[in-house]
């Protein structure tokens, strides 16, 4: 059950002026220590109409230094937002490492709206919860602080407190049609207040609710609840011992090794059947993304695959059948500072493309159960628990409607050794070999198994892995083109029925 913080539901002008300079101080305090913490804070301030959201929020933005505080506001849906998955717009509004954002009008807000209006499908509420329940567990799960506070007030009290706003001249503009048809909705609204917060109250994001009757009582309370929680969240970091971090590699899943040995890599196609082929697959590719684009459905491709097995050929064929307008192509490489002050997902949230529109992820999310799994910058929680992560990531996509196309380019190790030499030996190639290139190489065989895990833990009906034999260039990116448009095709027809 939710916390009750408002031990005391009204204090005298007095003893509120008493108390809010100590209680400044701390407040300063927090935000030093939060400077050189390795985690987010996450204040979520929610509850009925006219409980004060915006005078908590503007009272610790006075309290505290806003050089350090970052206010999130959200509100209905835009048409950007709206082709994207539901969670895009807050995934691109987290707070980095080391500051604090207050969220009001947040995850939690959107999805109350949509369960008020009368003869809403309750199926839906239901998946907004478990969405915000996951995305919050994820959050939970690489450290951030997540506090959320409920501001409460019973139906009388919320209609006095509307009353009193609208009655004030210099008040009334506060109040909206929305606030009185919220206060109509009031039981309803109430209800499924509490059914978010008992769906929602799991550890490490649980509610507290506070009463909003006295607004200075509130004040302290929401004041009181974020140093408490912040205090709490400090210490049980300090005492918790250090990630571990594997330095043997084993199978997760043994099977994938054996699915990649048993692919067969003598595929071949000579230039003149491949040009025949290619401009076959590329018409047909170029139709498909249209269709896609008048059906409103994105396309997102994900290329991974050994150094050297040609991802950027195939990628390069594969855009020559789009519009340019319509593609973005992102180069994954190692995350840059900025990246590394937010969940590992962040930076792949940010591309998601909007509806009609194409993006093509050179090396993916997939990092985090390959190179990071390897060299040990991920631990084995982290990693091990990135496969759920990562299918609930894409599932989130095709659920939204995107069209999700992953490959694995596979060659051989001679095959590898002889392109490294080649890229060493030709002038333009030269900037494509580097120290790190040669020491992935010698872990190869630690490679293949997180391969062989990846394959056998994130392929899922509705975004598979393509397992393309890549010893012969051609041949692969002709196996690219077709099965690109196999899949785009029967997605497209799939969402008509």
């Amino acid at each position: 059950m939710a916390k009750s913080t408002a031990k005391k539901t009204k204090l005298s002008k007095k003893e509120y002026e008493s108390r809010v300079p100590r209680l400044r101080e701390q407040l300063i305090e927090l935000q030093v220590q939060l400077k050189s913490a390795n985690f987010p804070v996450l204040l979520v301030i929610a509850g009925v109409e006219a409980t004060g959201k915006g005078e908590v929020i503007n009272t610790l933005n006075g309290w505290m230094d806003p050089r350090g505080l970052e206010v999130f506001a959200f509100h209905p849906p835009t048409d950007e937002e709206r082709e994207r998955p539901a969670m895009w717009r807050y995934w691109r509004c987290l707070t980095p490492r080391g500051r604090l954002g207050v969220y009001t009008g947040s995850w939690y807000t959107e999805a109350l709206r949509e369960a008020s209006i009368p003869r809403s499908d309750p199926k839906k509420f239901q998946q907004a919860m478990k969405r915000i329940e996951h995305f919050e567990h994820l959050l939970v799960a690489d450290g951030a602080l997540v506090v959320k506070c409920w501001l409460h007030l019973s139906k009388a009290e919320q209609g006095a407190r509307i009353k009193k706003l609208s009655g004030n001249p210099r008040t009334a503009w506060r109040v909206s049609q929305s606030d009185w048809q919220s206060h109509r909705a009031y039981s309803r609204i109430n209800g499924l207040g509490r059914t978010l917060r008992r769906t929602t109250n799991r550890t490490g994001a649980r509610w507290n609710l506070i009463n909003a009757a006295d607004e200075r009582a509130r004040n302290i309370a929401v004041s009181e609840t974020l140093l408490q929680a912040f205090n709490g969240h400090a210490q049980k970091l300090k005492q918790q011992p250090r990630p571990q971090r594997s330095k043997a590699i084993t199978p997760v899943k043994p099977a994938g090794l054996k699915k990649l040995a048993a692919l067969p890599l003598d595929q071949h196609l000579s230039a003149s059947a491949y040009e025949i082929k290619r401009d076959k697959w590329l018409g047909k590719l170029n139709e498909l993304v249209r269709r896609a684009e008048q059906q409103r459905q994105s396309i997102v491709f994900v290329f991974e695959g050994w150094d050297a097995a040609g991802k950027g050929g195939a990628i390069r064929r594969l855009t020559s059948a789009i519009d340019a307008r319509d593609c973005r192509v992102i180069p994954v490489a190692k995350p840059t500072d900025e990246e590394r002050a937010y969940h590992y997902l962040w930076r792949f949230w940010r591309h998601v493309p909007r509806d009609g529109m194409v993006t093509i992820y050179d090396r993916s999310w997939y990092g985090r159960v390959l190179v990071e799994r390897l060299e040990g910058f991920a631990s084995d929680g982290e990693w091990r628990r990135a496969y759920t992560e990562l299918n609930d990531f894409e599932q989130q996509l095709t659920d939204h409607g995107t069209i999700v196309v992953k490959f694995w380019l596979q060659i051989s190790k001679a095959e590898q050794l002889r392109r490294f030499h080649h890229r060493e030996e030709t002038e333009y190639k030269k900037h494509k070999i580097n120290e790190e290139d040669w020491r992935n190489r010698r872990k190869w065989h630690q490679y293949e198994i997180a391969v062989g895990d990846m394959l056998m833990l994130t392929g899922r009906p509705q975004a598979p892995w393509h397992l393309i034999s890549a010893e012969n260039k051609r041949y692969a990116r002709l196996q690219v083109l077709k099965l690109s448009c196999h899949q785009i095709e029967t997605a497209l027809a799939e969402a008509q029925i």
